[in-house]
């Protein structure tokens, strides 16, 4: 099983710090240890997500780690409220306390985006749904995960991960054609190249010059129709700039090979889930 906890370890000293509870050494210490049942409950139409991170909350907190790999068969998993599903484990109480509300919006925050993803991915009409780095500062390892989960796909991680020629660079190196050739420069061999475009006048000047992968940004759906009476077979469509849930069909075009949309991280709709204790 992925090891979770030790990879994202620094993320979650972070979130034990933010919560501040050292300060308070003798409650902590005073807290009982003695074990307890603990039910993730869930109270929204959903997709559950985002359970390894809350296993591995309360497993930074202690020495003999949760054994959790027999409740990743629900992870991904479609539940409704009428079902009234639960997951039953047990902590020490102390542990529970401590950790219950870091586990429980980080779960939260991974079910909401996986649920709001899979909305997309299902208007979709089979598109590919990317993410954005529109992401939470220090959850983009989190939200980046549960867009998968909802059925979405990564783009970049970082800003390196593909070079993508922006309109900040085509604006200060004098256009796409300058902009294109100063990111050649760059000498990097598998570093592949989107070139963000704007308007149909951009567009041929980058198929002239035999850019492969296109961000066709804030197009019109008819402007949309008329870039793809452009498109070339070897190369690639990502549609994106304003398309929500209420609109991503009109862009689900033959033609379109992926559309990305920061809304599935940044406006995912809160889910419910509880965890009772006891």
């Amino acid at each position: 099983m992925f090891d979770y906890g030790q990879v994202y370890k620094d993320n979650f000293e972070l979130f034990y710090k933010e919560d501040d509870l050292a300060k308070n050494f003798s409650y902590l210490s005073s807290l009982p240890d003695r074990s307890i049942q603990c039910s993730l409950k869930i109270k929204d139409d959903l997709i559950l997500s985002g359970l390894p991170f809350l296993f591995e909350a309360f497993n930074f907190l202690m020495k003999d780690k949760i054994d959790y790999k027999s409740f990743l068969e629900f992870e991904g998993k479609s539940f409704t409220k009428a079902e009234g599903f639960e997951i039953n484990f047990e902590l020490p109480f102390n542990i529970a306390l401590t950790g219950e509300r870091i586990a429980l919006n980080l779960v939260q925050r991974s079910s909401s985006i996986s649920t709001y993803t899979n909305k997309f991915v299902k208007l979709a009409n089979g598109i590919t749904i990317l993410d954005t780095r529109k992401t939470t500062p220090g959850l983009r390892f989190l939200e980046k995960y549960a867009v998968k989960v909802g059925g979405g796909s990564n783009h970049r991680y970082s800003q390196i991960d593909s070079w993508m020629v922006k309109d900040n660079h085509k604006k200060i190196f004098g256009g796409v054609v300058e902009a294109v050739e100063f990111f050649r420069s760059q000498n990097v061999f598998y570093s592949n190249m989107i070139v963000e475009i704007h308007d149909l006048e951009e567009l041929e000047k980058a198929i002239q010059l035999g850019v492969k992968y296109f961000l066709l940004d804030n197009f019109s759906v008819s402007t949309l129709k008329e870039a793809i009476h452009m498109k070339r077979k070897d190369i690639s469509y990502e549609v994106s700039g304003g398309i929500s849930i209420d609109n991503i069909k009109d862009y689900s075009l033959t033609g379109v090979d992926a559309i990305s949309s920061g809304s599935i991280t940044y406006n995912a709709p809160h889910v419910d889930l509880s965890l009772k204790l006891g």
